[in-house]
Formats: C-alpha cells, sequence, structure tokens
C-alpha cells in the first residue's frame, strides 16, 4: 500500500543559489519556506570572495525574508587564485562562513573569477585543511577538447584525485554529481569526502532535454547525462550512506534569460524541490530513506546539530505553477504546469 503522509525533521538544502537585488526577494521565500538552513552560493557579480561582503550579503538574505521563518543562511566564500590563508581564517572565525566553493574558472554561470589552475589554489586549500574548512566543488574541467558530457569524470581523474592526494584530510564536497563513475568514486573516498545530489538529476536523463524538442528549463550544469548515470544515482541517494545528501543546486534565471538562443544553465527547483525528492524516493521503494538523505547527513558532514522541528508531506496532487514572479521579470520553475503527487506541508515546531 502506497504511502499517504510522511514526517521527517525539517531539511536542509546544502546547495543553494539565491542570487541578489530583486531577483533574491523574489525567490528566497520558496527555499526558506521549506528547508532550515542552506549554503548559499557566492557566485555574485562580484563574487563573495571576503567575509566582509559574505556578511553583507547575509544581510541581505535575511531582510528579504519575514523574521518568523528562522531560516539560517550559510555563506560561503568564492576560492580565487589570490584568496589568502588569512581570509581562510576569518572565514573560520566567522561562525557564518562554511564553506569555500570552488568553481573552474568558465564551468558556469559567473564563474569566470574562479580558479585558473588548480596549483593556484593550494595555498588556499593547506589553510582549509588546516582550519578544517569544506571545499565545495563544481567538479567539472572548461578544457574546450574534453566532451560536456566527460567533463565530470575528468575533473575527478585530473583534479580532485589530486586535491585528495596532496590534502588528505581537507573535508571536500562534490557538488551535483552527475554520473556513476562520481557517485562510485566518492563510495569509494575516505569520509571526508561526501557529494550533493539535484532533484533533476535523480528524476531525468539527457533524453528529456529533447522530449518534444529542446527543454530550455531542463538545461543545467552540470548537463544531464545517460539513463544509466541516473540510475546509478538514484543507487547512491537510496542506499542509505551518509556520504550522499540534498543540495538542490536550485539556480533561478528569468524566462527569457533561459529561453533565448544562448540560454542559461541552471533549474529553478525550490518551489518543489522536497516533493520532488519525494517522488524519486518512491519511485525507487526507498522513501522511508529519505529523511536521513534530506535532514541528517548533511549537518552530520558540515558538523552542524540536526534541525528540531518537523516538516510534512502529503501524497496530495498539485500542479506548480506555469511561471512565478522575478523582480520585474517572470521565472519558469521546474515542472511548471505539471502535477506532482507529493505536497509539503506546514513546518512542526521542536
Amino acid at each position: 500500500m502506497p504511502h499517504t503522509f510522511v514526517k521527517l525533521a525539517r531539511p536542509d538544502d546544502w546547495h543553494v543559489h539565491l542570487r541578489d537585488g530583486a531577483a533574491l526577494r523574489a525567490v528566497a521565500a520558496d527555499t526558506a519556506r521549506v528547508f532550515r538552513r542552506a549554503i548559499v552560493m557566492p557566485n555574485l557579480k562580484p563574487a563573495v570572495t571576503t567575509v566582509q561582503a559574505a556578511a553583507a550579503y547575509r544581510e541581505r538574505i535575511l531582510a528579504a525574508l519575514p523574521a518568523d521563518t528562522g531560516f539560517d543562511p550559510l555563506m560561503t566564500l568564492y576560492l580565487t587564485d589570490a584568496t589568502s590563508a588569512d581570509e581562510i581564517a576569518r572565514a573560520k572565525g566567522s561562525g557564518f562562513v562554511h564553506a569555500v566553493k570552488y568553481y573552474p574558472a568558465g564551468a558556469t554561470t559567473n564563474s569566470e573569477s574562479g580558479v585558473t589552475a588548480l596549483s593556484r589554489a593550494y595555498p588556499a586549500l593547506a589553510a582549509m585543511e588546516r582550519q578544517d574548512m569544506v571545499l565545495a566543488v563544481h567538479g567539472e574541467v572548461t578544457d574546450p577538447d574534453v566532451d560536456v558530457f566527460d567533463r565530470e569524470r575528468v575533473f575527478i581523474d585530473r583534479e580532485l584525485t589530486a586535491i585528495l592526494r596532496d590534502f588528505p584530510g581537507l573535508r571536500v564536497v562534490l557538488e551535483h554529481i552527475t554520473t556513476r563513475e562520481a557517485a562510485e568514486f566518492v563510495g569509494e573516498a575516505p569520509g571526508t569526502v561526501a557529494a550533493t545530489i539535484t532533484p533533476q538529476h535523480l528524476l531525468y536523463s539527457r533524453n528529456a532535454l529533447f522530449s518534444g524538442g529542446l527543454r530550455p528549463h531542463l538545461y543545467c550544469l552540470p548537463v544531464l547525462k545517460r539513463e544509466s548515470h541516473r540510475q546509478a544515482l538514484v543507487a547512491a541517494a537510496t542506499s542509505g550512506s551518509p556520504k550522499y545528501f540534498l543540495g538542490t543546486d536550485s539556480a533561478p534565471h528569468a524566462k527569457d534569460a533561459k529561453e533565448n538562443a544562448c540560454g542559461c544553465a541552471g533549474c529553478y527547483s525550490a518551489p518543489a524541490a522536497l516533493a520532488l525528492y519525494a517522488e524519486a524516493f518512491e519511485d525507487a521503494g526507498a522513501l522511508d530513506r529519505l529523511e536521513a538523505f534530506a535532514s541528517r547527513y548533511g549537518a552530520a558532514f558540515y558538523g552542524l546539530p540536526q534541525n528540531r522541528e518537523s516538516i510534512t508531506l502529503q501524497r496530495v496532487p498539485w500542479r506548480v505553477p506555469e511561471a512565478l514572479p522575478f523582480g520585474d521579470a517572470t521565472i519558469v520553475p521546474l515542472r511548471a504546469g505539471e502535477e506532482l503527487r507529493w505536497r509539503v506541508g506546514a513546518v512542526v515546531p521542536a
């Protein structure tokens, strides 16, 4: 008999983009309504490269939300060739910066200021290892001679293995993994290595990008992969291993920025994220393992306490809106206009 009601500890999102300005004010509540905490990406313009900038961004996030949400934005710094050991020490001492984000230069949206050569980041990585600061990795190479569908695998072979070899005490999250190779690598790595998995990579293969025509709202980076890779990600997420946990990579872009000749990469999943994860886990016969994936493993890896609040999921069909306000524009959420079978209920206080 199918489940009709699920109660779980309030989840956290260990990878989200909240943007800034009017866009921030439009999307922040969709994350804060469900998730108690979130690791907030620093790829703004200009990028969040200092603790001072992270503190100011954190205040803007909180100002964009009602005071009673209780949402805690967990800030990150944007790793560059020039990130200093002193800045890493300040980040660790701040109490609100919880990770440093490694973007290979040019890998994704607003990554132009990212690391141009791994060796140039070594002083900062050494400082992070000493300070026990998490390195959050966008795991793709950007070499033009590497096929886009192979960039994650090549990054693991060329760069991630070198990072783990040279900094064995460094805690690393390989974010938004998309391949069987990435899932297997994380599973076999030491306990200092973990991964986040998005709802779109659990639910879709690259065939969905071209179903009935080009589907720009399913275009993200890393791009969707083969069905065999999707199945490997589902197996990893539902395995009960604490190395894999929820990270939506919800990445809002205005509709006209997605639906054009050179559309932006990113899926805006925040309004339906938990319901989408519930679908993936239910389809795998593992709904009983959703709570650990969504609410426990990430907090444990980051060394943070478990949330005491809870939230409910009810098996009640609802339809995702076709579009939502996004400042002066509109945004199309993931699964826009489609019916989902799980609806998120209210947050239950501890």
